[in-house]
């Protein structure tokens, strides 16, 4: 069986100038950045799909990633593999300190000791705050508060898939007090969007969606319905991406099933009255949703 070492070095040798892979020498930081979040979700998908064979290779695909990055740290002397894997021990090791006394990893508490839900809960957000206060800032130009310095979502990558960063903006915003009390007014804020989003359809009525004014007014707007759309679900404890991407796959089933019957019955989608697909579709979500309870 093959080892971690076997692979950096493999690692190593796609990197080597004229005998190793042209492909690998061109690659930088920015262009395999792509690939990376390919194979986040292809692992995704195997998790979703149940398919612990396809599982296994995914997380390889995506470990290599990993490799792929520590070998163009060390080409430019930024910093190994072996750094890439103390720091995560050394993060992981002090952001638990209800399972490594002291942040030391081979010791334990002693058998019997209990920390609640809550404790656990109130030490992640003292670590947390401690790191971001401890983590390297820029420098303020002028005199008081400093958005790169001071602002509690400065850390919040702008590059995060929008509803992941949406989440964790109203997450931090909230550890701080800036959050509804309870869920009505959360569902009163969607619907005062949903009545602007409204009133702009409304506005541009008959006119081209497509012309810059009327795109930018209506981005904006829905941006706002989908902003309250992921509120809503942080209040319900609902991931709202998973919770998107379970409709997602819900939508191919039954669309699918669709298909099929109309295939059976030699016709094509676009040959099909509306009414004959909506009655197809009811079919679909009662069939498929007596499969999934059965």
């Amino acid at each position: 069986m093959y080892q971690l070492s076997d692979l950096l070095y493999l690692m190593e040798r796609l990197r080597t100038p004229v005998t190793g892979c042209p492909w690998d020498l061109k690659q930088t930081y920015e262009t395999i950045v792509s690939h990376t979040l390919e194979e986040a979700h292809e692992v995704v998908d195997a998790i979703e799909r149940g398919d612990k064979g396809d599982l296994k290779d995914e997380l390889g695909d995506l470990l290599f990633q990993v490799v792929f990055y520590a070998q163009l740290g060390r080409e430019e002397g930024a910093f190994e593999f072996s750094d890439v894997l103390n720091n995560i021990v050394e993060k992981l090791l002090r952001r638990h300190p209800h399972v490594f006394p002291k942040g030391q990893l081979r010791e334990s508490f002693p058998e019997g000791t209990e920390f609640s839900d809550e404790d656990v809960k109130r030490q992640w957000e003292e670590i947390k705050a401690e790191e971001r206060r401890l983590k390297p800032q820029k420098e303020s130009s002028t005199a008081g508060f400093s958005v790169d310095r001071d602002s509690v979502l400065k850390d919040i990558p702008k590059n995060f898939p929008a509803l992941t960063r949406a989440e964790k903006l109203q997450k931090r915003a909230a550890q701080h007090g800036f959050d509804w009390p309870d869920l009505p007014p959360v569902f009163g804020k969607l619907e005062e969007e949903i009545a602007e989003l409204k009133v702009e359809i409304n506005q541009f009525a008959g006119q081209d969606l497509r012309s810059e004014e009327a795109h930018r007014r209506l981005t904006d707007e829905m941006g706002d319905v989908l902003f309250c759309c992921v509120n809503l679900a942080r209040f319900l404890k609902v991931n709202p991406d998973e919770a998107l991407r379970s409709t997602n796959n819900k939508f191919v089933s039954r669309f699918q099933y669709l298909e099929e019957k109309l295939h059976k019955q030699g016709k094509k989608l676009t040959e099909t009255e509306l009414a004959e697909l909506d009655a197809l579709w009811d079919e679909a979500k009662l069939k498929l949703r007596s499969e999934n309870n059965g």
